[in-house]
């Protein structure tokens, strides 16, 4: 009976050990609807026969991307059952103004996964019809265009505000909370333009926008008559590649399990065609090559937020 019982007590102890349990949580940190949105969505479910437990959405949006991961860090328990999106701005926006998560010490990195393309639209009404175009209309009207992104600090806004600092544009940046209500702004009217990724692909294709430039290295597959940034103003480049991470001090080897799930995820045939649908290109990294690379990029962010007159006095 003694044995019985200590064999029951180690396979309530293994039991109790095993990981994932229970459904975890994926917090995505933009409205529903948008780009970023889908994309996760579309990962979580691949990723879900491999973890062998669903993966529950939880949107919350604001502070340009990282209001989602910074209540995770603050106040998810680091037992691997909440995970969360970061991207860029998470290691850009501490440099701009006070924030309330340490984007080194507050989270576990896991798996860097994929990035954006992002792209300058405007009403297709408009009287712009190429980005020359919207360059001089601003050069000749300073102060009075406007254009709108996700958030403070995001890719999208730091993109045209290098693209201002180096040709001198005086142009205003209205941010929003995320790329739904950015484009909806556009098409109200209340913005003249708009920087972001792929969520406009739908309005190009209705013919309600107008993309005139992509921000990648080279000009992107779909719109190949769509120039670059990087042609108005060579090295200025933005894809944003963006990760998953969890509570710091969560154990490695949940890290490990949830990172594996992931990877898993990222090659099924239905995530790959939903990424591509919204023009993302795989952008893996291991978690410890992931965790370097952040290091280096919040000290890159640093000297660009510096440098553009950004940075927190």
């Amino acid at each position: 009976m003694a044995a019985l019982a200590g064999a029951a007590a180690l396979t309530g102890t293994a039991r109790a050990e095993t990981f994932p349990a229970r459904p975890v949580t994926l917090i995505v940190p933009w409205p529903a609807g948008g780009s970023t949105d889908a994309v996760l969505r579309a990962l979580a479910k691949a990723t879900e026969p491999h973890l062998g437990q669903p993966i529950v959405i939880d949107n919350k949006p604001g502070a340009a991307g990282t209001l989602g991961p910074a209540v995770m860090g603050k106040t998810a328990k680091p037992d691997g059952y909440t995970v969360s999106q970061v991207t860029q701005t998470q290691f850009r926006l501490p440099h701009m103004q006070k924030v309330s998560f340490d984007p080194i010490k507050d989270f576990s990195y896991i798996i860097r996964l994929t990035g954006y393309t992002f792209g300058m639209v405007v009403d297709a009404k408009s009287p712009w019809k190429t980005l020359q175009d919207f360059i001089d209309h601003a050069k000749r009207n300073p102060g009075k265009l406007t254009y709108g992104s996700g958030g403070t600090g995001t890719s999208h806004h730091v993109a045209l505000a290098v693209l201002a600092e180096r040709l001198q544009l005086d142009i205003q940046h209205v941010p929003f909370k995320g790329s739904s209500e950015n484009l909806v702004a556009l098409l109200g009217g209340h913005v003249d333009a708009a920087s972001d990724s792929t969520g406009w692909a739908p309005y190009l294709q209705s013919g309600r926008m107008r993309l005139l430039a992509t921000y990648g290295p080279e000009r992107a597959r779909k719109w190949p008559e769509v120039p670059t940034l990087n042609e108005v103003a060579p090295g200025l480049v933005f894809d944003s590649p963006y990760g998953l991470a969890a509570p710091a001090g969560t154990p490695a080897e949940r890290i490990r399990i949830l990172h594996d799930a992931f990877r898993k995820g990222m090659q099924e045939v239905e995530f790959l065609r939903v990424m591509e649908n919204f023009d993302q290109t795989p952008r893996y990294m291991s978690t410890a090559d992931y965790t370097a690379d952040n290091i280096k990029t919040f000290a890159d962010e640093r000297v660009l937020m510096h440098k553009l007159g950004l940075a927190k006095k």
